[in-house]
């Protein structure tokens, strides 16, 4: 149930992340590349940020049903 949950939460941080960075993308579109280019590194690894969290809550021990 856990790993459902997580992929799920995960593939929605995803979708958010890339409409933000999408969004914010679309105006850098008169900057030359050199300049683009930072943003769109960064955001590209940055990704993992919110993510890890649940991938940590993810893979935690699941609690004993005793």
């Amino acid at each position: 149930m856990r790993k459902g949950l997580a992929a799920i939460a995960i593939l929605a941080i995803i979708a958010i992340w890339i409409v933000l960075v999408g969004t914010v993308g679309s105006h850098l579109t008169e900057w030359p590349f050199w300049a683009q280019l930072p943003f769109y590194v960064i955001a590209g690894v940055a990704w993992i940020l919110p993510v890890r969290p649940v991938l940590r809550w993810m893979n935690n021990a699941e609690p004993s049903q005793d």
